[in-house]
């Protein structure tokens, strides 16, 4: 592993990632990006091989957002967008499962919407199954229902698969207290309650995403996946990005001759 990781034991041992449509595809660009997916496919393999539980929950803006093609539009209703959105995350995940696969990673794509030309069906017990044997299981098409976002999602499959944390991975190291991309003089919460991000209406994931985390005490980690290795880190229980829950975050064990 990368020196600058910490050694030790993993401070989680089952997680879920949530992957944004944008993490495959290059800054500024739609589609998908090979080099892209392998890196991504890289860092999460990396995590397998520590012997963490690794769930990842893919968006599908890259190729499509439901929400943005039935806006203003009367062809297209908003509830066929929002399932046009669904399959889009489906393409993400076949990309992403094959790259790790071709690292040697095994995996399963699972969907709520059934195509088991492709996927298997969602099924917590089978979903649970995957991860006690050391798959890596990669969740698409959402929740299956319209006008509920992927961070919902991974929200809910959090609660579900029973994770420690739930993984946010962004293009930025955390919160802020602006848009660090706007606003240099932008400030970096390195811990953050539930009820700021709710007081102060941060953009950590939609609010009906955060509200189900803070209902069932689920912690969100928000970090900067682009750089390589934070991925590892972040399980690692390295002090990166923003920790967002009520109690301490927590970090690796040392390892003791």
């Amino acid at each position: 592993m990368d020196g600058n990781v910490i050694d030790g034991t993993p401070a989680f041992r089952r997680v879920l990632l949530k992957l944004s449509g944008e993490g495959f595809c290059r800054p500024g660009e739609g589609g998908i990006s090979v080099e892209e997916v392998s890196r991504i496919a890289r860092q999460a393999s990396r995590v397998a091989s520590l012997g963490v539980q690794l769930a990842i929950v893919v968006g599908g803006g890259n190729i499509l957002r439901g929400a943005e093609l039935s806006r203003g539009s009367d062809v297209i209703q908003e509830a066929t967008a929002h399932y046009m959105g669904m399959t889009a995350t489906v393409i993400n995940g076949l990309a992403l499962q094959d790259a790790l696969e071709s690292m040697g990673c095994e995996t399963r794509l699972m969907t709520t919407i059934r195509m088991e030309e492709v996927a298997e069906p969602f099924i917590r017990r089978r979903a649970l199954s995957h991860l006690g044997r050391g798959r890596v299981i990669i969740l698409a098409s959402g929740t299956g229902s319209p006008f509920v976002t992927t961070d919902t999602a991974a929200a809910l499959r959090g609660k579900e698969l029973g994770v420690d944390v739930l993984l946010k991975a962004t293009r930025v190291d955390g919160v802020y207290s602006a848009d660090p991309e706007k606003n240099p003089h932008a400030v970096l919460y390195p811990h953050l309650s539930y009820d700021q991000v709710m007081s102060d209406q941060l953009k950590v994931m939609d609010m009906t995403a955060i509200g189900m985390c803070m209902e069932h005490d689920l912690p969100i980690l928000v970090f900067n996946f682009k750089k390589e290795g934070n991925i590892e880190r972040a399980v690692m229980g390295d002090p990166i990005g923003t920790w967002v829950g009520n109690g301490p975050r927590p970090r690796a064990q040392a390892v003791t001759s």
